[in-house]
């Protein structure tokens, strides 16, 4: 079976840096726990890859083409194919007050939004800051091990995987062919993170999914349960 554009693939997968073979990203929350990458907030376990879309370096891009249901391989890229060759023009130096004006306070390590794009502050040193906007692996080799899951076929299956790629988990899904019904109860949190992240999905379903007219989310939202308190003061 040959993967074509717009193919919605669950995937499992490990990248290792080739120049140390520390591991930069997995799947698998075991290796993530033993190589000390574990990110708790991380949805482990088989994640989307839709084949085209700029989500994917081109190697694994070209590479997964050709690969089957259930079969695993391994690939090195090269930066061209990877995470690109570096470019010192990214790099710059930039006044400190410039991060204050914005409440800012950069330490190594940090990821800031510079001009829309993001930046790595490397260095913060008598009222100067040094910020790379390079990918952290870009001018490296990237070992690749990849593993199809399967080829999602309904529009329910591929909606709900776009929804999880985006830490979202619809109580309910509905999917016709011009239109998709979400619906989150009471149980999922309504926070700024689950704002921004139907946001972005909502985006990516029109880019997708090219017959699709209506995107309906659904909202339940609960009273708080008030505390019933006797004469001395003591909940019930």
């Amino acid at each position: 079976m040959a993967f074509k554009d717009g193919d919605f693939l669950e995937v499992e997968y490990t990248v290792w840096n080739a120049g140390d073979s520390s591991i930069i990203a997995t799947t698998d929350e075991k290796k993530a726990k033993e190589s000390d990458t574990f990110n708790e907030k991380t949805h482990y376990g088989p994640t989307l890859l839709v084949v085209g879309s700029s989500g994917m370096i081109r190697g694994l891009d070209r590479e997964v083409r050709g690969m089957k249901e259930n079969e695993v391989k391994k690939f090195t890229f090269g930066p061209a194919d990877a995470f690109g060759e570096r470019v010192e023009e990214l790099v710059r130096v930039m006044p400190l007050s410039a991060f204050k004006e914005r409440n800012i306070s950069p330490y190594p390590g940090m990821q800031v939004e510079l001009d829309s794009t993001t930046a790595i502050v490397k260095s913060v040193t008598s009222g100067r800051v040094t910020v790379d906007a390079n990918h952290p692996y870009a001018g490296k080799d990237v070992i690749y091990e990849v593993r199809v899951v399967r080829l999602l076929q309904s529009e329910k299956d591929k909606v709900g995987a776009l929804a999880q790629s985006y830490s979202l988990k619809p109580t309910q899904i509905n999917a016709y062919s011009d239109t998709v019904e979400l619906f989150f109860d009471n149980k999922v949190a309504k926070n700024a993170d689950y704002f921004i992240s139907k946001a972005s999905f909502v985006a990516s379903a029109f880019t997708y999914f090219k017959s699709m007219k209506k995107v309906d989310v659904k909202e339940e939202y609960l009273r708080p349960e008030e505390a019933h308190t006797d004469r001395d003061g003591a909940k019930k």
